[in-house]
């Protein structure tokens, strides 16, 4: 062909395409290609949803409203979010993802009128109350259904199994949605071109399907937090496309370390809070792709294999919180991509490798929580993005290196309850929001760069050895700071005239346990501060500021004195315990009406109690008064539904009657009224308080017998009893002491040791052990005490007593108590202190009390016991004064030998069963050959002349039997609980 006719050729082409294009162009703009009716149908479900920003505020993507410009007349094709088929016209996308929208999508809505999609969005938006129903699996040709973070609820159709072209489905963090028992089944059946599977938070409560592992198209499979359990799968796993895998949250979830194929694509492998044990393989190393390891909290044990080191496109390694042990391995020289890195809350061991220094792209490093030694190691070469250290809870010693003042983005520093020594140094910048170096051994001044973090938010120093005095103008630049700890130290602080406007944004502030002396009037935190503690001072004078938020305020242990300061009204901790305050306590306290706890104990206050201590406040769990000087009565009345948990008077001069209204305190577990001048009876009332462990009436003016109680089963939960200096009389009260169940087996072995209290405050009382008052600082909740010492009880003392198996203390010294020592208080196995002293007691000390192998502290002393003293045991550790005034006692360790008739007898118990059965024919056949004996022992004794022969030889015998004894024993302490 001529190049003249290629040339018409090309412009006739050229001329064809220009009218086609205008006609196409002309089309476009002339007619619309979305029909009608799904116009309406869409202008109708924006209708159904209202519009509000915050319900996509957890969107990860720019959110606005979508439907707002979707207008009545206008093609709906060319709408936001909406995309159609070019030739058809028929709506084949729906992109409403982050539109703020909000509604139900009920089962007619307008959103199930197209049959042609092949895409759908709905995620992040407010969907409650909306199930994902039947109508989804109309979408015959929906390749991508995405519903996540909508808020959909109730089962899942089974229906939406029926999406057989699904190639991507998202149904995660919808958290009350759940499949129905084969609903997830029948959806792993029948998708089965999935790419991409999300249900994180969909409820399944099914073992994983091993169906899943052999979808060779899968590349994303995200089954967290959705109720899996069993055990997954042991074999290779062939997913070459596979980048992500997601299983955590799934606790009932167990299996080893999966095991994949060299050929393998796996970016992102998240195991962590399941039941995964077992040891990781050292073919882990051919997870050559592997940028996210996740397996915190779960059962992993052993070392980290040395072929971690193979993992070179890692960037976040996370394996805290299980059982790895040995030394961390030096292998981070090849790790050069980390960007976090946890190895906290495991077992790991040895130093710190120091190949830790060469991450220069590491921003998060977490050793904490393991038993690390030895020093940080001092050559980094790099870290100039780090801005999280934790080395907390290690046993780290030596100088905090000097790299870690220099770090440029450093934010948060943890080297707390660790052994470093030194100064702190000087920090080289200001980004540090959070310091923590509490619990070391740290000496010196508080460096002057730490009063330059402007962006601190927390500072920890409690607990080391820190020095010097604190200029409260120092905190002047530090703005930011809500939490400051600086106690158990020996700081002292002055307190400058232009303090008054420094920490405005103080919560908490904790200067306890240092050289605080003098006037305290620093006034911060007007606004903010409601935890005050500077307890343990010597700080003689208090200006109480206008704290709007005080809600803890802790003077105890200073030399405060004069009138009591009167708390904030929305103080819920106040205690300025052992000061020296003064004065009577004025009823303006009674505005506190959120008091949770008020302890004025240990102080000179006088006057009579306000009336309103016992009804100001709902909330209050704890009213200390112990050892004050206030007279008259108790508060009588007490409000209805109260939270009284510890009442204490102990120690003041108050007198009346015990008030009948304290059967309403429900929650009471601690009543301590002794020393004091109650004139009454025994409040046998109080046995119906179901808590009430602990009660104290000693040296009071208590009167009358006990007497028998109304109530089926009193004092059930009492544990320690109280009742010694008054003048009780009558038979000891055997209904009382059969119902202290609370002093009946416990099972420490199998119970949590732990003191009387809360976190907040823990209670604390006197004991009388051997005539000398211990307090307890602390109250055990196994510790468990009898005291009826010095009245006037009489009779026998009930055998019902050694059924208390779990009894530490009993005391029935100083009354008229006659008859024998019980035999069953050899069940008395945990008994720690005796004390039957001053008593009229008589017969003999039971051998089987040496089987009570805690015991400790012995008297018996002033009564009418006669016969030998038991050997053996602990009995071979007591003192003459545990015997003293029983001229009818013999043996060791008195000097006043047994003759040898004498000699150990059986129980007193057991003589008197014996004297009832006495059998005349085995007692003659016994007579009969001790006589043979007697006789020949008879002869020899007077043929020898030397009838001491006899004597030495027993007295020889017994003596050796009790320093052998002496010997076995010896070494053993006091153990007072």
């Amino acid at each position: 062909m001529s190049e003249h006719h290629l040339l018409l050729c090309f412009l006739f082409f050229l001329s064809f395409s220009q009218i086609l294009l205008s006609s196409c162009f002309s089309f476009s703009n002339s007619t619309k290609i979305c029909p009608n009716g799904q116009s309406l149908a869409l202008l109708h479900l924006k209708k159904s949803f209202s519009i509000k920003k915050s319900h996509s505020r957890f969107c990860r993507f720019p959110s606005y409203p979508k439907t707002e410009h979707w207008k009545e007349g206008s093609d709906c094709c060319s709408w936001d979010g909406v995309s159609c088929d070019l030739v058809t016209g028929h709506v084949i996308e729906l992109d409403l993802s982050c539109s703020w929208l909000s509604g139900t999508i009920h089962s007619n809505s307008t959103l199930f009128r197209f049959p042609h999609l092949q895409r759908l969005n709905l995620a992040f938006n407010h969907f409650y109350g909306s199930s994902v129903s039947a109508g989804f699996g109309r979408f015959s040709s929906l390749t991508y259904l995405n519903l996540s973070d909508s808020g959909f609820s109730g089962l899942i159709s089974p229906k939406i199994s029926h999406l057989s072209n699904l190639v991507s489905l998202d149904l995660s963090w919808n958290d009350e949605a759940e499949f129905s028992p084969l609903g997830f089944d029948s959806l792993v059946q029948n998708l089965t071109k999935l790419q991409k599977l999300r249900l994180r938070g969909i409820s399944i409560s099914s073992v994983f399907p091993n169906s899943l592992l052999n979808r060779s198209s899968l590349i994303s499979l995200d089954l967290s937090h959705c109720g899996l359990y069993g055990r997954f799968p042991d074999k290779d796993i062939h997913l070459p496309k596979l980048e992500l895998l997601s299983l955590y949250e799934n606790q009932d979830l167990n299996g080893n370390f999966p095991r994949f194929s060299e050929n393998n694509s796996l970016i992102d492998l998240a195991l962590l809070s399941t039941n995964f044990s077992g040891e990781l393989p050292a073919s882990m190393d051919n997870l050559k792709s592997l940028q996210m390891l996740y397996l915190s909290d779960c059962q992993f044990l052993g070392s980290i294999p040395a072929s971690v080191e193979n993992l070179t496109q890692i960037t976040y390694l996370i394996l805290d919180g299980n059982h790895f042990s040995g030394k961390i391995p030096n292998v981070f020289d090849n790790l050069r991509n980390l960007i976090v890195l946890y190895l906290s809350g495991n077992n790991f061991s040895g130093q710190i490798p120091p190949s830790i220094g060469n991450l220069t792209n590491l921003r998060v490093l977490d050793f904490s929580d393991n038993q690390l030694e030895g020093a940080i190691p001092s050559s980094v070469y790099g870290f100039s993005s780090l801005y999280y250290v934790h080395l907390r809870y290690n046993l780290l010693n030596g100088t905090i290196p000097s790299w870690l003042y220099t770090l440029p983005s450093l934010v948060e520093l943890d080297l707390s309850h660790n052994k470093f020594t030194g100064h702190i140094g000087e920090f080289q910048f200001n980004s540090l929001e959070n310091i923590d170096l509490s619990m070391n051994e740290l000496h010196g001044s508080i460096p002057t760069s730490i009063f330059e973090l402007v962006n601190l938010s927390s500072l920890y120093l409690f607990s080391n050895k820190l020095s010097g005095v604190l200029e409260t103008s120092k905190f002047e630049k530090l703005r930011n700071l809500i939490y400051l700890d600086l106690s158990n130290n020996m700081l002292s602080l002055t307190t400058s005239f232009h303090s008054n406007s420094m920490l405005p944004n103080i919560q908490i502030l904790d200067l306890s346990h240092n050289n605080i002396s003098g006037m305290f009037s620093w006034n911060v935190g007007k606004d903010t501060l409601y935890n005050l503690n500077l307890s343990y001072n010597s700080i003689s004078g208090f200006e109480m500021q206008p704290w709007k938020s005080m809600q803890i305020l802790d003077l105890h242990s200073n030399l405060l004195q004069g009138p009591l300061p009167t708390p904030p009204n929305s103080s819920l901790f106040f205690s300025v315990s052992h000061n020296k305050f003064s004065g009577e306590i004025s009823p303006l306290i009674c505005k506190a009406s959120f008091m949770g706890v008020l302890d004025l104990s240990h102080n000179n206050f006088g006057g009579m109690l306000p009336h309103c201590l016992g009804n100001f406040s709902k909330d209050i769990s704890v009213l200390n008064l112990r050892r004050n000087q206030f007279h008259g009565i108790i508060p009588q009345t007490f409000l209805k539904g109260n939270s009284f948990r510890t009442l204490d008077f102990n120690s003041n001069q108050l007198e009346g009657l015990v008030p009948r209204s304290l059967i309403i305190c429900k929650e009471l577990e601690v009543l301590n009224l002794g020393n004091n001048k109650i004139n009454d009876t025994f409040p046998h009332w109080l046995g119906a308080l179901p808590k009430l462990q602990v009660l104290v009436l000693r040296s009071n003016h208590f009167h009358g017998q006990i007497g028998f109680s109304k109530i089926k089963s009193p004092f059930m939960s009492l544990r320690i009893i109280d009742l010694a200096h008054n003048d009780f009389e009558g038979d000891l009260p055997e209904i009382y002491l059969r119902s202290l169940k609370a002093t009946i087996n416990i099972d420490e072995g199998n119970m949590t040791r732990e003191y009387m209290g809360d976190n907040n405050y823990q209670d604390s009382m006197m004991v009388t052990i051997k005539g000398s008052e211990i307090e307890f600082v602390k109250i055990l909740n196994t510790f468990t005490t009898i005291d009826f010492s010095c009245n006037k009880f009489q009779g026998v003392i009930p055998e019902c007593i050694g059924n208390l198996n779990s009894l530490r203390g009993l005391n029935l010294s100083h009354n008229y108590l006659t008859g024998y020592i019980p035999l069953s208080f050899k069940n008395l196995k945990m008994l720690e202190s005796l004390d039957l002293s001053s008593n009229k007691l008589s017969g003999r000390i039971p051998q089987e009390l040496t089987s009570l192998t805690f015991l400790e502290v012995l008297n018996l002393s002033q009564n009418h016991l006669i016969g030998f003293i038991p050997q053996g045991s602990q009995f071979q550790t007591f003192g003459n004064d545990s015997y003293y005034g029983n001229s009818g006692l013999c043996g060791f360790p008195l000097s006043n030998r047994c003759t040898t008739n004498e000699i150990p007898y059986p129980s007193q118990e057991i003589e008197a069963k014996f004297e009832s059965g006495f059998d005349w024919k085995i007692t003659l056949m016994g007579y009969g050959c001790g006589l043979v004996i007697g006789l020949s022992l008879g002869c020899l004794i007077f043929v020898s002349g030397k009838p001491e022969w006899l004597v030495w030889i027993i007295d020889k015998n017994i003596h050796k039997k009790i320093v052998r004894n002496k010997r076995s024993t010896r070494g053993r302490g006091a153990r007072i609980s």
